[in-house]
């Protein structure tokens, strides 16, 4: 009989360790999905601050800015237009200010 109850004993105290560290590791992982989730968010955050930072840098207005001001760039006008026009095939194009 008191080997019976040496063993219940340790049986018990191995089971009790056992629900210790499991309780234990289960907090843990609860704790790293919950930072996970965390990160999660703030990254979606950041993509949607970035897409709205895209959006109003890719706009039509800002990039004319940029162009003319950057680049110096101008709009197209007939007036300043070259027209190219190709001849029979073994010439080179004929380039001219006016149209065809």
């Amino acid at each position: 009989m008191t080997r019976l109850s040496f063993f219940l004993l340790i049986a018990t105290v191995a089971s009790a360790l056992y629900l210790v560290h499991s309780h234990y590791e289960s907090r843990r992982l609860f704790m790293a999905l919950e930072m996970a989730r965390k990160e999660a968010k703030r990254f979606e955050v950041q993509y949607d601050r970035l897409q709205v930072e895209q959006r109003a840098q890719a706009t039509p207005l800002r990039v004319e800015q940029i162009a003319r001001q950057q680049l110096q760039m101008r709009t197209a006008s007939p007036a300043i237009t070259q027209y190219v026009s190709m001849g029979p095939q073994n010439q080179a194009p004929n380039v001219r200010g006016d149209r065809p």
